[in-house]
């Protein structure tokens, strides 16, 4: 076990005291398991500094050699859009890397290779250029459409790769084909790697395996840590994937990636960029107030850990500090806040924005079944359908109707315990009710705490023995009953906020 992780397990059982000591010093910034420095790898290649050279970009958006009008066209600053032709002309300059449009509805995902989703063309340098991106009709209607958001894959070697190409993606395979052959497409939310930037590689095989188009967001883990700027410090991803911020449209759905993880060269924070924050301003200007917006990002906007852990306001590695300039920018949509990063389930609803903390496909980072609060390790299925969106959790290896587990504690005749469930997807629209032996007794109690099998699993100093440093968290999605030992049947009923009733039972 290394210093950070010893200082992390430290930190769990201190609780709000050393949360915010935390929060103040850069061993706290980097401390397991969101930023270790135990395993400083070398990037592909260290981020350098270039010199800057203007560079004018002329091209076109097509479909079959007719050009697509008011197409937005950017260089991560500037939004400019296509004229009746679909021809642009942008003055950029070397440093911004890429040039991109935002793909719209109506049209195939253009592809990389691999599958990933390929909507940019990297700058050249030289100080004239042309870039033109060739779309195809998409016959299958996105009116209807369905996201796979895949939170913190996080595979570190060849075992964990493994595990996500032989566990998750045959599952994600199961759900895809489940689906009648509407479009779809998914969403790597942030930590596609655990540092070892070189297995890249095998994360474009899993895309492979799935067939479906994927965007990428990038994650604290995805970074060239040898890098001693933030802007260098996304180049080994940038690689593979293209810029670290852009949008698309889906149907009646505008889509953005944005890139939260702020690197200063021992550390990073919760940050949007003054680049990117000017870029998003012009690209929802683009965009009906009242429409749809769905926004992923790695780092919680929010997120509600440090209330669960007795802090008055978040770590800086654990939300966005600057915040509130996000929430001002979506305030005219209905907008959805997806996100990674804690490996835990939650939603969290702020200045009329719904966040949605998504667990991980690797759950306590590979080393068992759950993330710390319980969660099964899993990803998210989004349905949209015209202008209502839904989802549920599911949970890798399981039916999708697994949506909560129970426990009975307390081993003692004379003092039975109580009953818990585990309801992982819950937000407050959710009803949670008990029946004995098919009798009703109202709803169950909400109550901060434990996992139950992650204290099993996860307590202890050698405990998991993959990733020792990990302990469980508190959590707001845990219901209980008192049992008095007589009850032969318990029952416990879950109604999801979209009707759906979910079942599992209890036999004393």
């Amino acid at each position: 076990m290394n210093r950070h992780a010893t200082s992390r397990r430290t930190f769990l059982r201190a609780g709000a005291t050393a949360f915010a000591g935390a929060a103040l010093c850069p061993e706290g910034l980097l401390a397991d398991p969101y930023a270790p420095l135990g395993s400083q790898r070398t990037p592909t290649r260290p981020g350098t500094t270039t010199r800057s050279s203007p560079i004018v970009v002329q091209g076109a958006v097509r479909s079959r050699g007719r050009g697509i009008p008011r197409v937005p066209v950017s260089d991560g600053v500037q939004v400019v859009d296509t004229d009746a032709d679909g021809a642009f002309e942008i003055l950029t300059r070397s440093e911004r890397g890429f040039v991109w449009f935002t793909p719209p509805s109506g049209y195939r995902i253009p592809l990389n290779r691999p599958g990933t989703a390929r909507f940019y063309q990297a700058l050249s340098g030289r100080r004239q250029q042309t870039a033109t991106f060739d779309l195809e009709p998409d016959p299958v209607p996105q009116d209807d459409h369905t996201l796979l958001l895949l939170g913190d894959i996080q595979a570190q070697d060849e075992r964990e790769t493994g595990l996500f190409l032989g566990q998750s993606v045959p599952d994600i395979s199961e759900t895809i084909a489940g689906l009648g052959g509407e479009h779809v497409f998914g969403i790597s939310c942030g930590d596609i790697m655990y540092d070892n930037l070189y297995l890249y590689p095998d994360y474009e095989r899993g895309v492979r395996m799935m067939e479906v188009p994927f965007f990428q967001v990038v994650g604290n883990h995805d970074l060239d840590f040898h890098s001693f700027t933030d802007r260098a410090s996304a180049e080994t991803f940038s690689d593979h994937f293209g810029p670290t911020w852009y949008s698309f449209n889906r149907g009646a759905v505008h889509y953005v990636v944005l890139d939260d993880v702020f690197w200063y060269g021992e550390g990073y924070l919760g940050y949007l960029g003054a680049d990117a924050l000017a870029w998003l301003e012009q690209d929802l200007a683009r965009v009906e107030p009242g429409s749809i917006v769905i926004v992923a990002t790695h780092i919680p906007v929010l997120g509600s850990l440090h209330v669960r852990m007795g802090d008055e306001k978040p770590r800086t590695d654990l939300a966005i500090v600057n915040r509130d300039a996000l929430y001002r920018l979506l305030e005219p949509f209905n907008a959805h806040i997806l996100t990674g990063h804690t490996h835990e389930s939650e939603h969290v609803f702020e200045q009329g924005t719904h966040e949605h903390v998504t667990a991980a496909v690797c759950g306590a980072w590979w080393s068992g079944p759950i993330c710390f609060d319980g969660t099964p390790n899993g990803y998210c299925v989004y349905t949209i359908r015209g202008e209502e969106v839904s989802w549920r959790y599911k949970a890798t290896g399981y039916p999708a109707d697994h949506q909560m587990r129970l426990y009975r504690t307390g081993s003692n005749p004379a003092a039975p315990g109580e009953l818990i469930a585990n309801i992982w997807d819950w937000d407050p629209e959710w009803t949670v009710r008990w029946f004995v032996d098919g009798e009703p007794r109202g709803e169950m109690e909400r109550r901060r705490g434990l996992d139950p099998l992650s204290v099993e699993l996860h307590t202890g100093p050698d405990l998991p023995p993959r990733r020792e440093w990990v302990e469980p968290v508190p959590t707001d999605h845990l219901f209980r009953v008192a049992l008095t030992g007589r009850e032969r049947v318990v029952l416990v009923e879950a109604t999801d906020r979209f009707g759906r009733v979910y079942t599992e039972e209890w036999r004393g």
